[in-house]
């Protein structure tokens, strides 16, 4: 009997679920990009299933601390992750980690991506990606990138054009973007990897230069700035990335619904709108495609980080 009952069980509980409020982890403090974004998606999200999408915020440890009470939840539905690209960083950051980032997570969707842009301080004499290849080579270990964080994607975007163009540029990290785009500004570091509405304002002021997108195609804010294949990089391609999780053996069928909630909710109007103020575009893949890419993200990452020796300080 048993055999004949278990394959209609979890379609059974997908079409039952939720029956009631289903917590959402976000692991950082309110008021963030992955705090911003996740509040936006399952406010939409939420109506599409018929129950709240509660939304707690467990700071702590670079998001470790609420994604480890995720991994250890059990996989009925009522408790989701929603978390940026550093949950598939960190652990090769990160000796000691709570939690295996890819076996101990059921991926749901992509909510979203947020490309970088390759910015110089105007005083530096480059207007392409490829003249500041050059000018690096010329001056070894003359020039500083910025970056929001040892870690963050501004950071491992830095390494990437550092090991692609075999250039030798000086890391300099800092507590936010905020600062170290002011730095950029002053000409304290000369180039910065970083999402695009963090520099925009500057960049219109012509308080900064951009110089390519790390991005497969052009993006609308930036149409006539090449992207980094177009510059001559096309291995350059990296963005910061905003996903949903859910504990380990999360039925399928329930993995699905919320991915089609998230689906619906980030091809809303309103909430395209939000996500274009933060620099977003929506993704919304299926629950296979994201576990794809999350293993692809993993690998890139962990090459990067070992490449570079980067360690948590």
């Amino acid at each position: 009997m048993g055999l004949v009952v278990a394959p209609v069980a979890a379609p059974a509980l997908a079409q039952d679920w939720p029956a009631r409020p289903v917590r959402v982890v976000l692991p950082y403090p309110p008021g963030g990009p992955t705090d911003l974004i996740g509040r936006v998606v399952a406010m939409r999200a939420q109506h599409e299933l018929g129950q709240p999408l509660v939304i707690e915020n467990r700071p702590g440890a670079s998001g470790t601390i609420g994604a480890a009470e995720v991994s250890r939840a059990a996989p009925d539905g009522q408790v989701f992750l929603m978390n940026a690209s550093i949950h598939v960083i960190i652990p090769h950051l990160n000796r000691n980690m709570p939690f295996d980032a890819l076996a101990d997570f059921t991926p749901v969707t992509n909510m979203a991506m947020v490309p970088l842009v390759a910015l110089v301080t105007p005083s530096l004499p480059v207007r392409s990606l490829r003249e500041l290849a050059d000018h690096a080579k010329a001056n070894p270990g003359k020039l500083s990138y910025g970056s929001s964080g040892i870690g963050a994607a501004q950071h491992l975007a830095g390494e990437m054009f550092k090991q692609i163009a075999g250039v030798d540029m000086t890391h300099v990290p800092y507590r936010g973007a905020g600062p170290a785009i002011q730095d950029l500004i002053a000409g304290n570091i000369q180039v910065m990897f970083d999402s695009v509405p963090a520099g925009a304002g500057a960049v219109r002021q012509g308080l900064l230069r951009p110089l390519a997108t790390t991005t497969a195609q052009r993006i609308a804010a930036y149409p006539d700035l090449p992207t980094t294949a177009e510059a001559g990089f096309p291995d350059l391609v990296i963005s910061t990335w905003y996903g949903v999780w859910a504990p380990p053996r999360l039925p399928g069928a329930i993995a699905e619904r919320m991915q089609r909630a998230v689906a619906v909710a980030v091809r809303d109007s309103d909430v395209q709108a939000r996500m274009a103020t933060l620099g977003a575009d929506p993704v919304a893949d299926s629950p296979a495609d994201f576990a794809a890419f999350c293993r692809s993200e993993y690998e890139k990452f962990g090459a990067i980080v070992r490449t570079a020796n980067i360690r948590m300080e």
